[in-house]
């Protein structure tokens, strides 16, 4: 695996976890959906490519952002999860295969169109006869919400109370989509940019911002408006559609554009259909949501990780734009890594404005010829990488600059590794990060990236032993800090003081060790302890572990790591011991998987393999036990026969694992 894959992990997460806080959780996006859906989905492909390195803490993980603590926070009846997007027809009839592999060819699909808006739960209590609204709620989390009852009390198409439904139980949830329709979304924006104030980036964050008003008459006079979709239990319907037909005559509002589709070809003409026409919508639309129909097939389907098999966003292709270059900055990374950024003449992409492209690296920024002042075509679309397609009339010779702009400290670029980072430790943007990466890998809630600024400008922190220092008077004085949330940001921190072997490694921001990394090393050495003594040679002997990896790790364990560790161990943090190798038909043996599987996801036979006790990896080598190949294997089995590794086909490796495989 290439040193430099790793590394572009780890900023990818940094910068996808930091944006997600910004527009979760504050609604102040410093960046376009385009540009976060860009670094979402090179994230995406890049686990995909590496499934090793996917675990639970990956924003790819994660189904949203965290709750805002201006709002009560309640859970939801089950969680809410995100849908698994498509950008092509291909990926869609990949999806509808491993579907029929699964249940068979009688298969219907509902279609729905993709609201461009802001996901939503209404909570109703049955009694006397009628169902009334007692709780609205933000999906947060997917498992904990904001509390928005008194603004979506406001919004007309929510029913503040509906006749009892039969098969319901006393309580239920209806979900959905509030969103802001095109022409109060201009007229907000008018009212705005008359009032002074920053007007909406889009009609989606406006509907967020709407919902989230501390004062209900301002969401009330946003002409907001809702479709809902799900209702959680379905009661006695047993398709989506009849839970859509449900839902209208309960008296929700469901959207009429949606097809029973019989074939994929359908929904691909479902598809196309509305990209054509969309423009005649008076509402934002993303794509079309493509479900199973059939509740039985959806559970005999499940889920994975955030998503649920039988349900699959398809999305829109890009859409493009030109402008000009009014400037080339970089940005510097938790790891001293430079990211060229081109900030753009704004330009409507799409319905979004957009104002930056990333450049990735100087390699790139001379490949396509991109320099201030050239005029340049940008692409966007829902989760594809916001970029410079193309460059009118291109230069290169653009050059990364010799001084970080940050601290001033020299910036090199360390060969074989295309990017240039700023060698300075002391570097004010890497210490930025390396406190928010530390807090984000430890689960400290409350302590996003806002905050982590406050606490460096006031000289409260200065590395990550600091945190578990502060008492409850330090966090009181912070911006929009009182008695009661300065509380709970204490009781987070100190929750904090024991986490696992495997959290903490990761945390440490070692370089070259990523989340799966992370979880190999814990595994293997058990304890902080053993794992701080351990030589290059036993490093090495780590699968997955190769010399560049295992001499980064030591270097850091020699030099800076070493007062890290030490300074949170004399703050009280104890990193617990980690449990051994589950116990399974497995235990001992090394897989490594190749290709398309037809019955899951290769993350998802990964994460069989170490449930059963086993260990997954994303390179062959001659101490690996098994390669399993699935359709188009790549240049892994080839590497395999030369090592003579023995290849199972899935049908072997279904038989290898016994009762652990899917039914």
């Amino acid at each position: 695996m290439s040193e430099e894959v790793r590394r572009r992990l780890q900023e990818l997460r940094a910068e996808v976890r930091r944006h997600e806080y910004l527009y979760y959780v504050l609604d102040r996006p410093e960046i376009s959906d385009a540009q976060f859906d860009a670094l979402y989905r090179e994230l995406v492909r890049l686990e995909q490519e590496h499934p090793e390195l996917i675990t639970p803490d990956s924003p790819t993980q994660r189904v949203g952002g965290e709750p805002s603590p201006e709002f009560k926070k309640v859970r939801h009846l089950s969680p809410m999860l995100s849908l698994q997007n498509a950008f092509t027809e291909e990926e869609v009839r990949a999806w509808e295969k491993r579907v029929r592999a699964v249940v068979g060819e009688d298969v219907t699909y509902c279609c729905e169109l993709k609201i461009d808006g802001l996901a939503m739960s209404l909570t109703y209590r049955q009694s006397d006869g009628r169902a009334r609204l007692v709780r609205a709620a933000t999906r947060g989390d997917g498992l904990v919400g904001e509390d928005v009852t008194p603004n979506l009390r406001t919004v007309r198409s929510v029913p503040l109370s509906v006749e009892a439904a039969p098969g319901l139980p006393e309580v239920f949830e209806v979900r959905g989509e509030v969103y802001m329709p095109i022409a109060a979304f201009e007229r907000v924006n008018r009212e705005l940019e008359e009032q002074g104030h920053q007007p909406f980036m889009n009609p989606r964050n406006a509907a967020a911002g709407s919902v989230r008003q501390l004062d209900p008459r301002i969401t009330a006079s946003r002409n907001l408006q809702t479709y809902m979709y799900t209702l959680d239990p379905s009661g006695l319907a047993r398709s989506q559609w009849e839970v859509l037909e449900a839902l209208a005559r309960m008296g929700f509002r469901v959207n009429p554009n949606r097809i029973r589709a019989s074939s994929i070809d359908e929904v691909v003409s479902f598809h196309r259909h509305w990209h054509d026409h969309r423009q005649e919508l008076d509402h934002e639309i993303d794509g079309v949501v493509v479900k199973v129909d059939r509740h039985d097939q959806q559970q005999e389907l499940g889920f994975v990780s955030r998503s649920p098999r039988w349900a699959i966003a398809f999305k829109y292709p890009a859409e493009q734009a030109e402008t000009v270059v009014e400037d080339i900055v970089c940005y510097v990374g938790r790891t001293g890594v430079l990211t060229p950024v081109a900030q753009l003449r704004p330009v409507l992409v799409g319905g979004v404005t957009v104002r930056n492209a990333s450049l990735h690296n100087e390699q790139m920024v001379n490949e396509k010829g991109v320099y201030p002042g050239a005029t340049v075509t940008v692409q966007r679309a829902g989760d594809v990488i916001p970029e410079v397609v193309s460059v009118r009339d291109p230069r290169p010779g653009w050059r990364m600059p010799e001084r970080c702009p940050v601290c001033g400290g020299p910036v090199v670029r360390e060969e074989p590794y295309v990017a240039h980072r700023c060698v300075n430790p002391l570097c004010p943007a890497q210490r930025q990060e390396r406190l928010r990466h530390f807090a984000a890998c430890l689960e400290i809630d409350g302590l996003g990236p806002a905050t982590v600024q406050q606490l460096l400008d006031r000289d409260l922190v200065r590395e990550p032993a600091d945190l578990f220092r502060l008492g409850v008077e330090d966090l009181k004085g912070l911006e929009r800090y009182a008695e009661k949330s300065a509380q709970n940001l204490y009781e987070h921190i100190q929750a904090a003081r024991q986490p696992p072997l495997a959290r903490f490694l990761l945390a440490l921001g070692i370089p070259e060790v990523g989340e799966a990394t992370a979880e190999q090393l814990a595994t293997e050495f058990r304890t902080l302890d053993a794992f701080r003594r351990a030589s290059e040679e036993q490093l090495l002997a780590v699968e997955g572990i190769g010399p560049t990896m295992a001499r980064e790790i030591r270097t850091f364990l020699d030099g800076p790591g070493a007062q890290v560790i030490e300074h949170l161990l004399e703050a009280g943090v104890v990193p617990q011991e980690a449990g051994p190798t589950p116990e399974g038909p497995l235990k001992g043996k090394t897989f490594c998987f190749t290709g398309t599987l037809a019955r899951m996801s290769r993350g998802e036979a990964e994460e069989l393999v170490r449930r059963l006790g086993g260990r997954a990896t994303g390179s062959v080598s001659a101490r690996t036990d098994y390669v399993v190949a699935g359709a188009n294997p790549g240049s892994k089995l080839d590497r395999a026969q030369r090592l003579k590794v023995t290849v199972l086909d899935e049908a072997a490796f279904w038989d290898l694992v016994g009762e652990g495989r899917p039914r």
